[in-house]
């Protein structure tokens, strides 16, 4: 029996494209090994948003031993396969969501083919009801579609992940209903922009939470709706916000969003070609916070795109203090292969975009530690969804998806809790059970 080592990198919608390359291997006869020592097939599942994360794979698949075959899959070989094919010695290529397609692809180099799979990668959406092997059993991360409507300027995922595919929401139902019956405790619905939902379907994203909020025979559980973008969210913000109010206190939908607003200028924001303003922006978390005072706000940054003037920069200073996300995943603009943004011409200088980099850094520190420190003294419920750093330590996560830690020596694996928020850290709160 060969034996197969699977691991993923990068955005959500990977890691559960790897489950299912993971569950379909070992359905098919195939042993999973947890370490490449033992493997005689090496799958890693890339990513290549960003060029350090490129860099990153390029020199973890180097390393793969020259005894032990390896496929690359994922994002990166269809964002930079001339970099791919230039640095690394493969035996096969597939693309992102590729499913059942990986079993072909380990049979063709066990016959010592070499085998390149990308036809389908822009089309293909396997099916939500694909074997599985589980990273966390109790939370499913599951795509509800694959690809986008936009064309940023700086972005190559969309050449890898395609145009928009949404499954059905009967699809996604029945993976709900399967998956509860099996113990899951939290779905993640993901997709490139989650808000985009069924736009070429006839549905949408609020219709598909709607039955998800009817499923009443499996108990206690919990959905985080994935990464949307402003200009694909505007349209819906009042209905949105409106249903997550009316479902306040009655679990189901975390009351979190994570809406990437990229920068705080609206002139970098069309050299992006982000189909929105600031104003925009502003408009759908002041929608949100106004009937949801304490949900979670996540946004991305990018600093130092081809363009952005000093100016342009504290604008984007400016609304982050302004507007104090919970959460901000802080970029360093790099340019990415065949995109608008690596011709352009304004790049920011190095040491400039380090000090951008650090004045935001500090300043999104600072203002996660602020957030974080408004729930000291608050009591609830938190359902425990993943072990913590020690043998004593669970994480649990609150209504607003906050991220509890507390200690006790039972296995709380899967269990709601009361706890008491005793201490504040930027990344976390500290809890105790009461």
């Amino acid at each position: 029996m060969s034996s197969v080592f699977v691991q993923s990198f990068g955005c959500s919608s990977n890691l559960a494209d790897g489950e299912v390359m993971a569950g379909c291997l070992r359905n098919n006869g195939f042993k999973l090994v947890r370490t490449i020592e033992r493997a005689n097939v090496v799958v890693y599942n890339t990513c290549g948003v960003k060029m350090p994360t490129e860099d990153r794979m390029i020199h973890l698949l180097k390393q793969v031993p020259n005894e032990k075959w390896l496929i690359v899959a994922g994002c990166l070989p269809l964002i930079d396969f001339s970099r791919l094919s230039r640095e690394v010695h493969f035996d096969a290529v597939v693309g992102p969501a590729s499913g059942e397609r990986i079993v072909e692809a380990v049979r063709r180099v066990l016959n010592g083919e070499t085998y390149v799979d990308l036809q389908d990668s822009l089309r293909s959406k396997p099916a939500l009801s694909l074997p599985r092997v589980s990273v966390n059993p109790l939370i499913l991360v599951v795509p509800i579609a694959y690809g986008c409507i936009g064309e940023c300027s700086y972005c190559s995922v969309r050449f890898a992940r395609g145009r928009l595919r949404s499954f059905s929401i009967t699809e996604v139902l029945d993976c709900v209903n399967r998956n509860l019956s099996e113990g899951v405790k939290e779905f993640w619905f993901t997709g490139q922009d989650v808000a985009s939902y069924g736009l070429d379907s006839g549905v949408g994203i609020i219709d598909l939470l709607r039955k998800v909020c009817y499923i009443t025979e499996h108990g206690e559980f919990w959905v985080r709706v994935g990464m949307s973008t402003p200009s694909s969210l505007q349209p819906l913000v009042e209905e949105f916000a409106d249903f997550l109010s009316d479902h306040k206190g009655h679990g189901r939908v975390f009351e979190f969003l994570h809406i990437p607003v990229q920068s705080g200028d609206d002139g970098v924001l069309r050299l992006m070609r982000r189909r929105y303003s600031v104003e925009d922006f502003r408009h759908i978390i002041a929608t949100f916070r106004h009937v949801l005072p304490c949900i979670t706000i996540a946004t991305d940054v990018i600093a130092g795109f081809p363009g952005e003037s000093k100016h342009a920069f504290w604008n984007t200073v400016q609304l982050i203090k302004e507007i104090k996300p919970d959460i901000v995943n802080l970029s360093k603009f790099f340019a990415r292969p065949g995109t608008e943004a690596e011709k352009m011409q304004e790049k920011v200088e190095l040491g400039e975009l380090k000090r951008r980099t650090e004045t935001l850094a500090r300043l999104v520190r600072k203002v996660g530690l602020e957030k974080n420190e408004a729930w000291i003294g608050w009591s609830g419920q938190i359902l425990i969804d993943e072990k913590g750093k020690d043998s004593c330590s669970w994480v649990g996560r609150n209504f607003a998806y906050k991220p509890v830690v507390v200690h006790c020596k039972e296995d709380l694996s899967g269990r709601s809790v009361n706890v008491r928020i005793a201490e504040a850290y930027q990344s976390h709160l500290l809890g105790e059970i009461v």
